[in-house]
């Protein structure tokens, strides 16, 4: 780094003292189109059921989801992505619920593309702990997930996303190998321009309690998911990761949390030159709201945390406050 001059002749300060000059030599700025909407759905008629432990976020019934969809797009939210409460009886162990044309997924995706074309993207989660009776990600034995067999069903999960109007599959399971199968069955079915989103550096992390919640997932979990998810002490790792998955099709990629591993994302995107996508996770997000006053939408916080994925080097940013920040900005 070189540094031509000294104080007094140089004071750094002068580019701070008015609005329109802190503007005009901003680095990094955040705006609607960084923001990614999550949002969950669940059976039944005229529901908006709170989370508890995400205040301010809501499981909506079907009938109820084209308006929050029509909110986003009157806000410039270019995605939405999509996460389901399953009923237990309807969860078994191969998760096979993800295979049903029927399921809540692909219903929300029919009934959004009809109504909204591509005015919005959506994006599918591709993993198999929403509709499983023991929580993880695939096919559970022996205290394991098996790899190979757990990809066949993610697939077909795929293929049935993609018929039913998704845009971006994510697939979130950390199965090795998922995404170049995933990549050559849509491509083999007519689904060339459906884009990947992969969870390619995600963490087997401790912030994720909420979004289990939101899913129906936290009483099921047996163990632990450490033999899939990364060890958040690795960092070489990630770009491994990354570098198979990108190999393999991927068009964009994950970094899952985001605020304790902004070093990953700047990291990945020095290596790699993809598009970053960082994604603020439910504890996170849980962090954030219960640690300021009660019924106070503190939008200078949650922008400096936003911005801060966005200087570690995020194109944009999945977060549970999109559709309230984007009011704001």
């Amino acid at each position: 780094m070189i540094i031509t001059g000294k104080y007094p002749q140089l004071r750094l300060r002068r580019n701070r003292k008015r609005e329109w000059s802190r503007r005009l030599t901003s680095e990094n700025n955040l705006s609607v189109n960084d923001l990614i909407l999550p949002i969950f759905i669940i059976d039944g008629k005229n529901k908006k059921i709170p989370i508890k432990s995400m205040p301010g976020v809501y499981r909506y019934t079907l009938d109820k989801l084209n308006s929050v969809v029509q909110s986003a797009i009157n806000l410039g939210i270019p995605m939405i992505a999509l996460f389901p409460f399953t009923k237990n009886h309807i969860r078994n162990s191969l998760g096979t619920e993800s295979l049903n044309p029927n399921n809540l997924i692909c219903k929300a995706c029919r009934q959004i593309k009809k109504k909204f074309k591509y005015k919005i993207g959506i994006m599918c989660d591709v993993a198999l702990d929403p509709y499983t009776s023991h929580g993880h990600d695939g096919i559970y034995n022996n205290n394991d997930v098996e790899n190979d067999e757990t990809i066949k069903i993610l697939v077909d999960q795929s293929l049935n996303q993609a018929l039913a109007g998704c845009d971006v599959l994510a697939p979130s399971d950390m199965m090795d190998g998922r995404v170049g199968k995933i990549r050559k069955a849509l491509d083999v079915n007519g689904f060339k321009h459906v884009q990947i989103l992969s969870y390619a550096v995600k963490y087997a992390s401790g912030y994720y309690g909420p979004f289990r919640e939101a899913v129906g997932s936290k009483n099921f979990l047996k163990g632990n998911k450490k033999t899939y998810q990364m060890d958040f002490k690795n960092s070489d790792e990630a770009l491994r990761e990354v570098a198979l998955d990108i190999k393999e099709g991927a068009d964009m990629v994950i970094i899952k949390p985001g605020l304790p591993y902004l070093d990953i994302i700047q990291k990945i995107k020095t290596n790699f030159k993809i598009p970053v996508i960082a994604y603020q996770v439910s504890g996170e997000y849980s962090m954030i709201t219960n640690s300021i006053q009660k019924n106070i939408f503190k939008k200078d916080v949650i922008i400096e945390t936003l911005i801060s994925f966005k200087r570690s080097g995020a194109n944009a940013i999945i977060t549970y406050f999109a559709d309230r920040i984007a009011k704001e900005l």
